[in-house]
């Protein structure tokens, strides 16, 4: 039985896994099918404190950190989780094993809100994509939409312009307000990025007429542009769907610390009430981290 394990192996988790293996506790990290989360697709990270290079960079010197100390990890992913009457887990995952821990921290990230319009699921991996930095290059030269008005969308829209040949943003709102200002000004600033406002997304079909795997993206003013591809950026969801439906989630389905059961702790962006941000995910990484420590010492 370790003593804690870490489920997710973002900035939040490997933060903990650091805390926790630091402070002599036997610690299991829990990676996932792939390391790194969302943080290992950013291809720019300029806003961590101390940081610049790509998000895969910090997420592996983190990883290098956390061993270091004597975390060991298994890239699997949690299906189930249970507790006995005394609070020690068991948690069952899809390579087919069962680990056991006194502790959890729950970091396991979240993943892209999917769209809800006709086409939009039919054609995910033929021209509809959730993550720009992975499907980026198959578009050099060629024309592509981004749906969203937020950061996430901005920083799409201003890496697949150094690929693409043209770069629509289709945002529901009349500007970006939910965007940091120096994104905005990037992108008003790239000539082949161009602001459709006001507009949304209603269907996405494939061109009939089309030999190379164009789409038609219909619009809520009634126009279609015709486009090779679409990226959708348009919000998270928090992946709890593992967990008993006992522990209370928000509806984006994010946990609160005080709803969980002792011994459970929190963080990244799974965490209720706060921002999706690398330097938040660590922060609440090395709080759990450090309740988790305190808890395991009173049970001494």
């Amino acid at each position: 039985m370790f003593d804690t394990i870490i489920l997710g192996s973002g900035p939040a988790g490997l933060t903990a896994a650091l805390y926790c293996a630091r402070a002599n506790k036997s610690t299991l990290i829990i990676a996932g099918d792939t390391l790194g989360g969302q943080t290992s697709e950013i291809a720019r990270l300029e806003n961590y404190p101390g940081f610049t290079g790509t998000g895969m960079e910090l997420i592996q010197f983190m990883l290098k950190q956390a061993t270091a100390f004597g975390a060991t990890i298994v890239y699997t992913s949690a299906t189930n989780i249970s507790w006995d009457d005394n609070f020690n887990y068991s948690i069952t995952c899809d390579n087919g094993k069962q680990y056991e821990s006194k502790t959890v921290v729950v970091a396991t990230g979240a993943r892209p809100r999917q769209l809800s319009i006709d086409g939009a699921r039919e054609l995910i991996g033929r021209g509809v994509s959730y993550c720009a930095t992975c499907d980026g290059f198959f578009y050099s030269g060629k024309n592509v939409l981004i749906i969203g008005g937020g950061n996430c969308a901005l920083n799409d829209a201003l890496y697949l312009s150094d690929l693409a040949h043209d770069v629509k943003i289709i945002y529901r709102r009349a500007s970006f307000t939910r965007a940091e200002e120096i994104l905005v000004d990037r992108v008003n600033e790239r000539k082949n990025i161009t602001p459709v406002f006001n507009t949304e997304l209603t269907s996405i079909r494939q061109n009939p007429d089309s030999q190379n795997g164009e789409l038609i993206a219909t619009l809520s003013t009634g126009d279609e542009i015709v486009c090779d591809g679409i990226f959708v950026a348009i919000g998270h969801e928090a992946n709890t769907d593992y967990l008993s439906e006992t522990i209370k989630r928000d509806d984006l389905g994010r946990l609160s610390p005080d709803s969980l059961p002792a011994g459970m702790f929190v963080s990244g962006d799974v965490h209720s009430g706060i921002k999706m941000q690398v330097a938040t995910a660590v922060g609440t990484g090395c709080t759990a981290a450090m309740d988790a420590i305190a808890y395991l010492n009173s049970k001494e």
